[in-house]
């Protein structure tokens, strides 16, 4: 049985997001959500969550390159808490720690500098960390 899965880059100015599925294991980015210092449009979320109707969401953990946690962290799980909070789905948490640097590598590959948009940059971190998600998960 396939599993639709929505992921979420967090971040204070853009929340980077991602959908797949299970049966795949492979992720489609979506277009990022503006925040203002860390909090977004919930009813924006809402749209997006009723859209996809997942099974699970997956939010990024940023954590330092030693594991140990930052700022972002702290707020990343409190995204996580509020969008559980609010909707019910369960939530889990993937370590993020690559994911940036991989989706600037990328795009990069791609398109050179001028393709380095940050909504971008977001989208393809979400589809990262879902993916990164999907290689551990399980039924």
């Amino acid at each position: 049985m396939s599993i639709t899965v929505i992921a979420f880059d967090f971040g204070v100015k853009s929340i980077g997001c991602a959908v797949g599925q299970s049966i795949t294991g492979t992720a489609q980015s979506l277009p990022a959500f503006k925040a203002v210092d860390g909090i977004p449009n919930w009813s924006n979320i809402e749209k997006c969550l009723k859209d996809w109707k997942p099974d699970v969401i997956v939010v990024g953990l940023p954590l330092n390159m030693n594991g140990t946690e930052q700022d972002i962290t702290v707020r990343a799980r409190k995204f996580a808490n509020r969008l559980y909070g609010r909707f019910g789905i369960k939530v889990e948490l993937q370590d993020e720690r690559l994911t940036t640097t991989e989706a600037r590598a990328e795009i990069f590959q791609r398109g050179g500098y001028r393709a380095l948009e940050k909504g971008k940059v977001d989208g393809i971190s979400a589809c990262l960390i879902l993916e990164s998600w999907f290689e551990n998960y399980s039924e």
